[in-house]
């Protein structure tokens, strides 16, 4: 029924033949004119990318290599099945310290350092006399009684005792100086130390 649906351009008796006509020169135009701009052909071979000789060279490396990790592992299988065995995983290596002789040598010298030190504290002697301070202190005493208004001690003798005599408010001059030098020198407070600097002196 396809020949009735093809319309011939020319006047024809049979319409069957003339799409068979039709059709047969078309298929010769186009092998005779029709080219194709795409190149659909297979794209060429060469040997050295279907032979890969370096590849296989490798594999033929790695493939010996692992034959004669294999062929080590049986001998040591076949030793321990031999013998009765021991093991290999005793290490007597001393652990050393790389700054060891520097960090004695070091401390060796700090501590020559420390003895010639204390050796000079030792043999120093004191540059500030003790006994001289106690004098100007005393001094100090009898400027202060000599300026003072009333007599000093007057305030914690009324509390204990009350009020003084007249007779007996006169105190010893001498008496006096040698209590407050007692009680508010400086050198009171330690009186070893006091007499050690004195005969140091």
């Amino acid at each position: 029924m396809q020949h009735l649906a093809h319309p011939s351009p020319f006047p024809t008796g049979n319409q069957f033949l003339q799409q068979k006509f039709d059709k047969a020169s078309y298929d010769l135009h186009k092998r005779k004119s029709a080219v194709s701009t795409i190149n659909t052909t297979p794209p060429k071979t060469y040997g050295h990318l279907d032979l890969k000789l370096k590849k296989q060279k490798l594999e033929e490396e790695r493939t010996l290599r692992i034959q004669q990790e294999n062929n080590m592992l049986m001998e040591k299988i076949s030793h321990i099945m031999r013998t009765t065995g021991g093991v290999d995983n005793r290490n007597n290596y001393d652990k050393k310290s790389l700054g060891k002789e520097k960090r004695q040598l070091e401390s060796l010298r700090i501590t020559e350092e420390n003895q010639m030190i204390l050796f000079r504290l030792s043999q120093c002697r004191p540059h500030y006399n003790v006994r001289s301070w106690h004098d100007d202190w005393l001094k100090t005493l009898k400027l202060m009684d000599s300026i003072a208004h009333y007599p000093r001690g007057r305030a914690k003798m009324q509390k204990g005792q009350g009020k003084p005599d007249k007779g007996s408010s006169c105190w010893d001059k001498g008496q006096k100086i040698n209590t407050d030098a007692t009680t508010h020198s400086p050198a009171s407070n330690n009186t070893n130390a006091t007499t050690t600097s004195g005969e140091m002196k």
